[in-house]
């Protein structure tokens, strides 16, 4: 089993994820910006601009890569050559940090472009853990390994997502991704409280924090429901669950994600600005 405590070397400061039309902004006026993450998918292939502008990305900042297509938590065996292709990338950057989701995407041989739930059964337990093992030999490091967000619960999980995700760094030595906005957007769509939810998280695996925006509907029966959209500014609620998180835990390294409806390198800084001053008031 790999060494849990090796999962991230980011400094515990905002970072955001980095978009090509941020590159002049974030090289020459990053702010509050100290590391920045990068979707391992985007830069998969060989040479190029984007290749380009990763390595002078490197010379400049921590990096942190975020896996969304390994389908870490599907029935079937992982994707070989998608496996080889990302360890190759890491390989290659020797990232702070490697991260993927408590998430399935494949079935067959169709690949869905989604992060969907898994039941958390005894079963899903033991597949999760085999392919977390086979992800973290494959890339020869730990990794961390993130909360979903939900908008239903599987009749047959006999295990709850907090112990579920503890059971998993017990088994295999990941660390975790804790994103708050999934955690505020899970609890208002299952109708159970965040708060509690983050008193039995294993706080202590946690080697990086997301916040991200989510957008607001209701359902066919007029109840809120929250959508994790990465496309607009982390919400008030989120905010204040991050603040009471990190009082509690300790700083930890802060990703500011914003992935859809990109606004300029001001509005995104300024959000990396507020993660700043809130880490600015805990005690290391």
């Amino acid at each position: 089993m790999l060494d849990s405590t090796r999962t991230c070397t980011l400094p515990d400061a905002p970072g955001v994820g980095f978009k090509a039309c941020h590159f002049e902004a974030v090289t020459s006026a990053p702010g509050a910006v100290r590391w920045l993450e990068i979707h391992a998918e985007n830069y998969l292939g060989d040479g190029g601009r984007p290749q380009a502008q990763l390595a002078a990305l490197a010379e400049r900042f921590p990096l942190s890569v975020h896996g969304v297509g390994l389908s870490i938590g599907a029935e079937r065996g992982l994707d070989p050559d998608h496996l080889a292709r990302v360890a190759g990338l890491v390989d290659r950057l020797r990232p702070a940090s490697f991260s993927e989701h408590l998430a399935w995407s494949t079935h067959d041989t169709a690949f869905l472009n989604d992060l969907l739930p898994l039941p958390y059964t005894e079963v899903t337990l033991d597949r999760v853990c085999t392919h977390v093992d086979q992800v973290q030999a494959a890339l020869n490091r730990p990794i961390l390994l993130e909360n979903p967000s939900t908008y239903l619960s599987f009749a047959e999980s006999a295990i709850t997502e907090t112990d579920f995700l503890r059971e998993i760094t017990d088994r295999t030595g990941c660390g975790l991704l804790l994103d708050v906005n999934n955690v505020f957007v899970s609890a208002t769509n299952l109708g159970t409280d965040p708060r509690a939810y983050l008193a039995a998280f294993p706080m202590e695996r946690v080697g990086e924090i997301h916040l991200g925006g989510h957008d607001a509907q209701e359902d066919e029966h007029g109840a809120p429901l929250l959508i994790d959209s990465h496309g607009r500014e982390v919400a008030d609620p989120v905010w204040t669950l991050y603040a009471e998180a990190i009082a509690a835990a300790g700083p930890r390294p802060t990703l500011i994600e914003w992935d859809t409806d990109v606004p300029d390198w001001a509005t995104l800084a300024a959000e990396a600005t507020r993660a700043e001053a809130i880490l600015a008031r805990v005690p290391a």
